[in-house]
């Protein structure tokens, strides 16, 4: 026997033993009375099994009722669905979301609660719930029996038979329209403050440009007072070059005044007294026209030297070091300057244009050299340095200071600005260094770029 029939063996020989008649009926042998102690004892094992049986009755009935009500009264849906998605049981919490009696919800496919758009989405979470084991889990919008929609979060996993196969599921159903609605309200949030965060991005790039029209504005205001400070400059420098003009042409006037047409008179009064006296004085006619002569090459000489200061020949026939060399040793011989002149012969191969200007800076350098600097040395070099050409011109005199006469305002100095503006208009650079006691050096530095054919 097993343990709970000893058990309940032993039980009932105790419960007879308490129920036990003291004497037994008269005439009754052993047998009988063995018998009839079976029996009494199997009678009160009925009746401890059937006491156990209505116990037990009443323990499922509670539990049922139990779990009944918590079945019913759920938070959440619950339903049992079979493989065509035929709804077989519903508790009254989804029937309540459905808003149908739960007699009307039985038999009816969960396909006809789903909304059009979340049918194909529901249709492949039923079939992903009979195709495997496991909970499956899909967000469909469910319409009530008056037509309201509501989000719902569905929640299955399938059944298997004892055979395997898989013919029916439960279904849990719960409302996540409020959910819904605070995701919708979190994107909202989202957005807002995305945009709350481009507007503060737009706030912070219109206050940049705002104080970039205020750098504008300021560098406006800047350039215009610049503008007016080189208007400025260049009325004052067009005044300069027209008074360096006036007074060239006034040079040259009195000069032609002075010497060309004196020796042209004399030339004249030589011509006249030769008519007169040719055939009475035929040995003075001979001087006269050896004075005469000597005058025209005076006149000759003077004309050759406005060419040069105009224009030198040497430059155009001969290049820039002929033309360099040429005037080094006029002004060395009509101001006893020692001038020490060097060049690399490649500076030939410049452009007309940047010979040119070389040489007018050389030419304006020396000049100022003998008029202002009271120096007993200059040195006129040209050299290459890497790719470029470099014009200096030292002398051992007087210094002076440079950056106030480089102004176009320095009234009587305009030679200086003049050669800096040759010198930028080929794209270079031009610089003064002058030190006390030292004397002065003026530099010329431009690309060396060899002309072109």
């Amino acid at each position: 026997m097993s343990d709970n029939t000893a058990e309940l063996r032993r039980r009932a020989e105790t419960r007879w033993k308490e129920r036990r008649v003291d004497n037994p009926p008269p005439g009754t042998d052993a047998d009988a009375q063995r018998l009839l102690h079976e029996l009494e004892v199997h009678q009160i094992e009925l009746e401890m099994q059937n006491a156990e049986l209505q116990r037990a009755r009443v323990e499922v009935e509670t539990a049922l009722e139990k779990y009944t009500e918590l079945y019913d009264f759920a938070p959440v849906g619950y339903c049992s669905i079979d493989r065509q998605g035929v709804i077989q049981e519903v508790n009254l919490t989804g029937a309540t979301m459905l808003g149908m009696a739960r007699s009307r919800i039985v038999q009816r496919r969960l396909r006809g609660f789903a909304a059009p758009t979340s049918r194909p989405a529901l249709d492949a979470f039923l079939k992903a719930v009979f195709a495997r084991p496991g909970k499956q889990a899909c967000e469909a919008l469910l319409l009530t029996a008056t037509g309201t929609a509501f989000w719902a979060d569905l929640q299955a996993s399938s059944e298997a038979l004892p055979k395997g196969e898989r013919n029916w599921c439960r279904l849990a159903i719960s409302n996540i329209a409020a959910l819904k609605r605070g995701e919708e309200a979190q994107r909202r949030v989202d957005a807002l403050a995305a945009a709350n965060q481009e507007a503060d991005l737009e706030i912070a790039r219109r206050r940049g440009v705002e104080a970039s029209l205020r750098e504008s504005e300021q560098a406006q205001r800047d350039l215009l007072a610049e503008s007016r400070g080189l208007q400025a400059q260049l009325r004052q420098l067009t005044h300069e070059i027209l008074k360096a003009q006036e007074t060239e042409r006034k040079q040259i006037s009195r000069q032609l005044h002075d010497e060309i047409s004196q020796i042209l008179v004399g030339i004249n009064v030589q011509l006249a007294a030769l008519s007169s006296t040719a055939v009475v004085h035929p040995e003075d006619v001979r001087k006269r026209i050896a004075k005469t002569g000597r005058l025209i090459g005076r006149s000759i000489e003077i004309v050759h030297r406005f060419a040069r200061n105009l224009r030198p020949a040497l430059l155009d026939d001969l290049g820039l070091i002929p033309a360099l060399r040429s005037l080094v040793r006029e002004l060395a011989d009509q101001n006893g300057l020692r001038i020490h002149f060097t060049a690399f012969a490649g500076v030939e191969a410049l452009d007309s244009g940047r010979r040119t200007m070389l040489y007018r800076v050389a030419q304006e350098a020396l000049t100022n050299v003998v008029r202002h600097a009271n120096a007993r040395h200059a040195t006129v070099r040209i050299r290459k340095i890497s790719d470029k050409v470099r014009l200096e011109i030292c002398d051992d005199g007087k210094s002076f200071p440079a950056e106030r006469l480089l102004s176009a305002k320095a009234s009587g100095r305009l030679g200086l600005i003049g050669m800096r503006e040759r010198v930028e208009m080929v794209g270079g650079r031009f610089g003064i260094l002058s030190v006390l006691g030292e004397g002065t050096t003026v530099t010329a530095e431009i690309p060396f770029l060899p002309a072109t054919d």
